[in-house]
């Protein structure tokens, strides 16, 4: 016999200003200036400064990865059982704001991949409960625009961040001007905890006990499960942005410049971002991720073919426009596919699959690329994130919302 439904809980008062929204997308933007500061550098400090093999380098994004989506879960049901998000956000917040300056002492590739297992551990604490409370914090009709405007937020710190490194790397040279970076990250680090501390505010109230969802996935529903699979197969392609970086560098980008055109992807992303979260309220957000799959298919299949220096421009630039079509929109839509018991754990859940897919997509794309080619990381992207977009084309009858979580 069927378990009784999860008891709904009492949705928050409609806040159309969105401002618990705007408080949780300023800490990301905080955030994200600390770590796209040094993200985009990472692998050229991994391979020019501390001689790490590209395969190595594809290992410690991948464990880094995983480790942040395997977290995922964890944190989005502890935050539905509790009833709070706010505390599992600080801490995660608080983890990786302090573990990403350390990398400025780092002198072995060991010691970058414990850093970064720990920045991850803490992203991995604070992303599910963060993306529950902005569905908390926002009525249902405008869920797209809510997540579209943190991610609008969040890519715009992407993108100041890789405009530091630039600068920094163009005044100071070497080994310096990496570690130079990496303590630099600690300002904005420090004002996104601040941020978090004294803007956000909880919007989710504690449930009575009895109410809350188990830690798994049959509670979930078929509509999730299905949107999950097709997912999972859309990340098998989708490894590290530090493949596209080194593809970069590859083809005759100088070091120094390299950030610039991260500068140019998130750029690209913050000014799409809102637009397209509006635009999936009003189409619906199956379509809205049905092209930003295919999208990111053809623009990996661009880095797969690309051979001239200019090239790494328009490809990152094109590139920023799935990402801001699918990146808050598919966490968006989980939301959708379950009701408002089990918002924590969908996102979790979700996430948690990502990075089982995520653990062998950038260790696979380092061996293709030492072993049989430069461009063949990218021709498997390619192939398997014009799959998973073909397979949500014609998955939408199996992915109608719910109302209530579904059962345990």
């Amino acid at each position: 016999m069927p378990d009784e439904p999860l008891t709904r809980t009492t949705e928050p008062a409609p806040d159309t200003s969105l401002r618990n929204v705007k408080a949780l997308g300023i800490v990301s933007l905080l955030t994200d200036a600390s770590s796209e500061a040094i993200y985009p550098i990472l692998p050229l400090f991994l391979s020019s400064v501390l001689g790490t093999p590209v395969a190595v380098i594809g290992v410690i994004e991948s464990i880094a990865e995983a480790t942040s989506s395997l977290m995922k879960v964890f944190s989005g049901w502890l935050s539905d059982r509790v009833g709070k998000r706010r505390p599992l956000i600080l801490v995660g917040y608080g983890l990786s704001n302090l573990m990403k300056p350390v990398l400025a002492i780092a002198g072995t590739w060991p010691a970058v991949l414990a850093l970064r297992f720990a920045d991850r551990f803490g992203k991995g604490i604070r992303t599910a409960p963060r993306d529950a409370l902005i569905a908390d914090s926002a009525p249902p009709e405008v869920r797209g625009k809510a997540f579209g405007l943190h991610r609008a937020l969040d890519t715009l710190g992407a993108a100041i961040g890789p405009l530091v490194a630039w600068a920094t790397l163009s005044l100071v040279d070497g080994a310096a001007g990496f570690r130079t970076v990496f303590l630099i990250s600690a300002i904005p680090g420090t004002a996104a905890v601040i941020v978090l501390l004294f803007a956000v505010r909880e919007r989710r109230p504690q449930q009575p006990a009895g109410t809350r969802p188990p830690l798994g996935f049959k509670h979930l529903g078929v509509p999730f499960g299905v949107f999950t699979a097709i997912s999972a197969v859309f990340a098998l392609g989708n490894s590290s942005d530090a493949m596209l970086i080194l593809r970069a560098k590859d083809l005759g980008t100088a070091t120094a410049i390299v950030p610039l055109m991260y500068f140019l992807f998130n750029i690209v992303g913050a000014l799409v971002a809102t637009p397209a979260g509006i635009l999936s309220d009003r189409i619906g957000r199956r379509r809205m991720l049905t092209a930003g799959f295919a999208l990111y298919g053809v623009v990996y299949a661009g880095f797969a073919l690309a051979s001239q220096t200019w090239a790494p421009w328009l490809l990152f630039a094109a590139y920023g426009i799935p990402y801001a079509m699918t990146e808050g929109m598919a966490r968006a839509f989980v939301v959708d596919l379950v009701g408002p018991d089990c918002r924590g754990t969908a996102v979790g859940s979700y996430t948690f699959v990502l990075g089982l897919a995520a653990l062998p997509s950038s260790a696979v794309a380092g061996i293709l690329w030492d072993t049989v080619g430069h461009s063949a990381p990218f021709v498997l992207s390619a192939a398997l994130m014009l799959l998973s977009a073909l397979a949500l084309g014609i998955a939408g009858r199996m992915l109608k919302p719910l109302e209530t979580c579904p059962g345990r």
